[in-house]
């Protein structure tokens, strides 16, 4: 199967209205109300693509005020932070040296740090010692994947918003075949309904036959 790149065809909506919450990442979501409970005054929120860990940071950044960062973007100098930082791909930053210091000056600080990743502070590919120590001593916590029912619920959820029908065939395929996100599932949705309204309003089996092999998601 082939894998479309991003973006996706819509910008997404990181509104906490628009948040899916269910058993696995009830969590993080607890560990973001208290951030004064943070080890170091720090939380990464771990788990694969498409698992949400982004639409968390853009709703504690905008509930905290916290500056929203991508770790692929640190490079060079950074000021010290006078908020709350949110910084979505720690794991992956353009510069080691770069995400160190900027941790360092928050520590300073008393601010906060949230970071995302997909892989948790022990098996991050980190080559710099000191930054590698950070993130270790860093709270941590995984966001897990949906069960079958949930999933089952939010994409009823998701048709119901947009008024589509889907019987039981077309459910079951989205479900066996998409992977096991709530990205997955909503950028399936979203497309599905484009295709349905070219397609004078029916969704058939068939028709979610043709869109499965391009319904891969990266977070």
């Amino acid at each position: 199967m082939r894998q479309l790149p991003l973006p996706f065809d819509q910008k997404p909506d990181y509104s906490a209205d628009n948040f899916w919450t269910y058993a696995g990442n009830s969590l993080a979501q607890n560990w973001l109300a208290n951030p004064a409970s943070w080890t170091n005054g720090r939380l990464i929120l771990w788990g694969e693509a498409g698992c949400g860990k982004t639409h968390l940071l853009h709703i504690w950044a905008v509930f905290h005020r916290a500056q929203m960062l991508q770790g692929s973007n640190l490079r060079g100098i950074v000021a010290a932070p006078s908020t709350p930082l949110a910084i979505d791909d720690a794991d992956i930053p353009a510069s080691e040296q770069t995400l160190l210091h900027l941790l360092n000056m928050a520590a300073e600080a008393g601010q906060p740090v949230l970071m995302s990743a997909r892989l948790p502070p022990s098996r991050q590919a980190i080559q710099l010692p000191d930054l590698a120590s950070r993130m270790r001593a860093s709270l941590a916590t995984e966001i897990l994947a949906p069960d079958d029912a949930e999933l089952a619920t939010f994409l009823a959820r998701l048709a119901a918003a947009r008024q589509l029908v889907l019987d039981f065939h077309v459910q079951n395929l989205l479900l066996s075949h998409l992977p096991r996100t709530p990205a997955a599932l909503a950028e399936a949705v979203t497309r599905l309904d484009r295709a349905a309204l070219a397609n004078g309003g029916k969704i058939t089996r068939n028709l979610a036959l043709s869109l499965i092999n391009d319904l891969r998601i990266i977070d």
